[in-house]
């Protein structure tokens, strides 16, 4: 793993701490690198009427979107499991981003006119996955089919 996933990883990983996962003890952390170094963080935040539930990349994006950094993401880490007494997240598979999130992502990419790198964590760190977003979302739907960029 290379720095800057580690970077990310990390910084999903303390994000995951923070989840508001009662429903499913499911925690998920994901931290977007900005093209100036910095890190934005988000966690998932489920509501007990479940369709109101926002996923960890979700909240990241909204987060840089309420800062004015949407067109600025370049890179995102997403780690996420089974959460444990102590807050602590545990899972060995890495944890990808839903399409809903690959979808939010791709407006971001679009915006930005950049392909979002994203690295998939397993709880421990020990498996990341490197993926493009157009490998995860081939064929997207965005603003340029509105005419929009």
């Amino acid at each position: 793993m290379n720095e800057t996933a580690a970077r990310l990883i990390g910084a999903a990983r303390d994000a995951a701490a923070n989840a508001h996962a009662p429903y499913s003890r499911f925690g998920v952390g994901a931290a977007l690198l900005l093209d100036d170094g910095s890190i934005v963080t988000g966690t998932n935040f489920e509501n007990a009427s479940y369709g109101l539930s926002l996923c960890a990349e979700t909240v990241a994006l909204a987060k840089a979107n309420s800062e004015g950094k949407l067109r600025r993401v370049i890179e995102i880490g997403v780690i996420g499991g089974m959460l444990g007494a102590d807050g602590a997240i545990a899972g060995v598979d890495p944890v990808r981003p839903c399409g809903r999130c690959r979808q939010i992502l791709n407006e971001a990419a679009q915006l930005s006119g950049r392909d979002i790198t994203i690295h998939c964590a397993s709880a421990d760190g020990a498996t990341v996955e490197t993926h493009s977003l157009s490998d995860l979302l081939p064929h997207a739907f965005g603003p340029a089919d509105l005419g929009i960029g």
